[in-house]
């Protein structure tokens, strides 16, 4: 059956994609999800890539409880207010009212930083550059696979530091050489790195850094966020240390995550009506030789050539679709809707002809290529096409990014929910509030750098502080 289409019901068209094409479904309970195996996939070659530059940049994995007695909530005030409408809370178990309730964990700073105090007594035990990969529970209104459920999987770093300024080198150093780079190099995702507004920070953290990226139906996603934290979970759970003038300080703080929301960002901003376009970077299958014949005869032969040319492709992900239960056609559109990069096609014709057909799912696109070229050839198609997939999301997002000159044009843009744009902002909340009542829309980032921003404000008119992207989103 048919995709809906992109331009019709992007909403229905993802559910579609992440259906049909085997990645996920929802479970049981309210908002929670199966990952199938062909999702799993590349969650795992997210999370590698993830965790090879979080190991890079000098950080140790470990493992924190799921369960966090409830009084450790209530000590940061700020952290539990924001929290509090998607906690969820364990009260009964083994039969009995439990005597305190068990959160399960919407993130871990205060069950980490609970324990930091134990562990930090002198500036010699600092820094602490810890992360972990775990699931976390958040009870989500309007629950959509990957990007908002119930229960999903992240990595959160949480990092303790001698001075402010090394916890805030530490917050940037992960958003670009962690984050961004990820995006942009096993994703292929453009995306815009910046400052959250204050409304728009996680609860406690003095400054949130995010990246944010655009998905092919105009709607912003925020795709990952790294939080200078200050000393405020310090002081909440007393993780205080002799610092080398011997007076007692606050421990210095960030912390940081990326989930399974990255693999609704690869749906959103690469795929098509045909369904998923994967980068090589990510596809579970980067090649799959699909063997057309119609004999035993023929089979036999076809399969001989299909598995020598398999077998002079060495560290590539080949797959040969040998199914006698389906059609060379339904093979074509399955692989097509799982997003695989390349797809290569080889009957007794092609054989004879010393050829195979190429395919390649980014263009849409088929050619010969003569057998004995392909062992040399694949490799160049996939880094080619993890190219094109690049430049064709950046061209869209520059495409979709409107640089507004009158706040009437910014209120009908935003409405109309088709992009970033990007002006001038005064710094006031009630100004970002307005935009976001009357479209919607809210200040997804604000540029790295503090100041230097000339004009007025576009909302306000008053002189502009920051320059502002604002957006719909998810």
């Amino acid at each position: 059956m048919a995709l809906p289409k992109q331009g019709e019901d992007f909403p229905a068209w993802y559910q579609a994609v992440v259906r049909d094409a085997q990645m996920a479904e929802s479970s049981l309970a309210r908002g929670t999800m199966v990952i199938k195996p062909w999702g799993y996939a590349i969650w795992e070659a997210i999370q590698r890539a993830v965790d090879d530059r979080i190991k890079a940049t000098g950080h140790e994995n470990l493992y924190f409880p799921t369960l966090i007695p409830e009084r450790l909530l209530q000590q940061e005030a700020e952290h539990v207010e924001g929290f509090a409408p998607e906690v969820a809370v364990v009260t009964h178990a083994g039969g009995e009212q439990l005597a305190e309730p068990l959160i399960l964990r919407p993130t871990s700073e205060t069950i980490i930083w609970d324990t930091y105090s134990k562990w930090v007594q002198s500036y010699r035990d600092l820094p602490l550059l810890y992360n972990q990969w775990a699931n976390v529970f958040r009870w989500e209104l309007r629950p959509r696979v990957f990007l908002r459920t119930t229960e999903f999987l992240w990595q959160e770093g949480h990092t303790a530091h001698e001075t402010a300024a090394e916890a805030m080198a530490e917050t940037l150093r992960v958003l670009h050489e962690v984050y961004v780079d990820t995006a942009r190099e096993i994703l292929r995702i453009p995306v815009i790195p910046g400052r959250k507004s204050a409304a728009e920070r996680f609860p406690g953290a003095v400054e949130t850094y995010t990246m944010e990226a655009l998905m092919r139906d105009g709607k912003a996603l925020q795709a990952g966020t790294s939080h200078y934290l200050g000393q405020n979970f310090a002081r909440a759970y007393d993780v205080t240390f002799q610092g080398r003038t011997g007076e007692v300080e606050y421990a210095y703080a960030s912390s940081w995550g990326v989930s399974t929301r990255l693999i609704g960002a690869v749906i959103m901003a690469h795929g098509d009506d045909k369904g998923l376009r994967l980068p090589s970077t990510l596809a579970p299958v980067q090649v799959v030789i699909v063997p057309i014949y119609k004999t035993d005869e023929e089979r036999t032969s076809v399969l001989e050539v299909a598995h020598a040319i398999a077998g002079d492709l060495p560290g590539v992900k080949v797959k040969i679709d040998d199914r006698d239960e389906y059609r060379p056609g339904y093979k074509f559109n399955e692989w097509e809707l799982k997003g695989v990069p390349v797809r290569i096609e080889l009957g007794p014709r092609d054989i004879a002809a010393g050829n195979v057909t190429v395919a390649r799912r980014d263009l849409a696109t088929k050619e010969p290529w003569p057998i004995d070229s392909v062992a040399a050839r694949v490799r160049p198609r996939l880094d080619e096409i993890d190219d094109t997939l690049y430049s064709q999301a950046l061209a869209f997002r520059e495409e979709h990014t409107a640089r507004p000159q009158s706040y009437d044009e910014l209120r009908d843009f935003l409405k109309a929910g088709t992009g970033f744009a990007i002006a001038p902002w005064d710094g006031d909340p009630e100004t970002e509030a307005k935009v976001k009542a009357d479209t919607k829309a809210t200040i997804r980032c604000l540029r790295l750098e503090p100041g230097g921003v000339e004009g007025t404000c576009i909302v306000s008119g008053r002189p502009a502080t920051e320059e502002a992207v604002f957006a719909q989103a998810y």
